[in-house]
This record gives structure tokens, C-alpha cells and sequence, in this order.
């Protein structure tokens, strides 16, 4: 298992040294000071003399997380909101677990592609290109999937067992819209006749969706 993924971080630094989303770094390190007020690409820079190990440093994708809602999984960031050392960077991981039929719902990455490997269970995954063609997959332990920059995308658990992968993005801030909550759960709130419209609906379906989207 190690070994597996060992090649697959070799492969994930190779794709994003050729594939870089973010701009490259005009410096050795720009580690992220997110107290900072100014507004630029990214975040200001911590003065060097500020800088620690622990700015480079996360544990939290070692461990499966607690899944406890309705869609059944559960994504970890390692991003430079974590990552303070990531700044101007240019890449990405996060951990994503999966009940048994638990779905990574639709969503979108405006700012990266996404690569993920299995590291336990069997997942359908697949996305959507703007010519309207699904292309998916059934993955097992140790498979790898792309999901290109900006398309639709998801991942469901088709086994008994728990599933959970790695993604590694090619930036610093992917970014994630899922396109239900998006549409349905904005503030302020699309309006009623815009999605009515758009998905063929009556106005009390579209108030049912919204309730069951709506933050607990």
C-alpha cells in the first residue's frame, strides 16, 4: 500500500509541475498571512522572521473523518487555509470518505483540475463535459481518475464497505460549488421564478428543495 502511494504522489507531482493553475511564485516561499487585511491572488506574505515548520505542516488526512449527514460523505481540505506554507504554491490535497452509498454530490472546481486515488473501497466516479457527455468510471483500491478544471463532477460509494480517496488539486484554493446547494441554497436566494424555469418546476417543489438544503 505504501508503495502505491508513494507512485501516485511521484505521478501527482509530475502532472502538476507541467499543469500549474495558479501563478508561480516570484519567491522561495510566501507563507500565508490570513490575518492580514490586504486583498491580492492569494494571500500576503508572513515575515520570514514569523515563519515556522508548523506553517508547512498538517496532519489532519491521516484518519478517516466522522460522516454524519444525508449525502454520506465527508471532504477534509488541505488547502492553504490549513496549509499557510502553500501560498502561491500552486497545489492541493484533501481526503474525502464515503458511507456505504455515500455520494461526493454534483459540484465544480472553478480554480483546478482534480486527481484522486483510492485508498480503500470501490467508487463510482464520473463528469460531465459542456458537450453534454458523461464520462464515469468504476474505480477499485488503488485506481486514479482525473476530473478536468471547471467540469461537473462526482463520486459514490458503490460497495458495502467505507471508501475514501486523496485529491490532489493544481492550486493552492480550488474552490467548490456544488451545483445543488449553489442554486437552491444561495444568499440572497435565486429566485423562484429563475429556477422554476430552469428545471421545469412548480414553486412548491423548488421551496421543498430549498428547505432540505437549507443549513441545520
Amino acid at each position: 500500500m505504501a508503495a502505491k502511494v508513494f507512485a501516485y504522489f511521484v505521478a501527482l507531482v509530475a502532472v502538476f509541475s507541467v499543469a500549474k493553475s495558479d501563478p508561480g511564485p516570484l519567491q522561495d516561499i510566501c507563507v500565508a498571512d490570513t490575518s492580514s487585511g490586504v486583498k491580492v491572488n492569494g494571500f500576503a506574505c508572513k515575515k520570514d522572521a514569523d515563519v515556522t515548520e508548523n506553517d508547512f505542516f498538517f496532519s489532519g488526512l491521516a484518519k478517516p473523518a466522522v460522516v454524519n449527514n444525508t449525502v454520506g460523505s465527508v471532504v477534509t481540505g488541505a488547502n492553504v487555509e490549513k496549509i499557510p506554507g502553500l501560498n502561491t504554491l500552486g497545489v492541493s490535497l484533501s481526503r474525502i470518505d464515503y458511507q456505504p452509498g455515500g455520494l461526493n454530490p454534483p459540484h465544480t472546481h472553478p480554480r483546478a483540475t482534480e486527481i484522486i486515488f483510492v485508498l480503500d473501497g470501490e467508487l463510482d466516479v464520473g463528469f460531465i463535459t459542456t458537450a453534454n457527455k458523461l464520462i464515469s468510471k468504476s474505480l477499485k483500491k488503488g485506481d486514479i481518475f482525473v476530473f478536468p478544471k471547471g467540469l461537473v463532477h462526482f463520486q459514490q460509494n458503490n460497495g458495502k464497505e467505507p471508501a475514501s480517496v486523496i485529491a490532489g488539486f493544481n492550486s493552492q484554493l480550488p474552490g467548490t460549488q456544488s451545483i445543488a446547494v449553489t442554486l437552491f441554497g444561495s444568499t440572497p436566494a435565486v429566485p423562484d421564478h429563475v429556477l422554476t424555469k430552469a428545471f421545469q418546476i412548480g414553486t412548491k417543489e423548488v421551496n421543498k428543495i430549498k428547505s432540505r438544503l437549507a443549513p441545520k
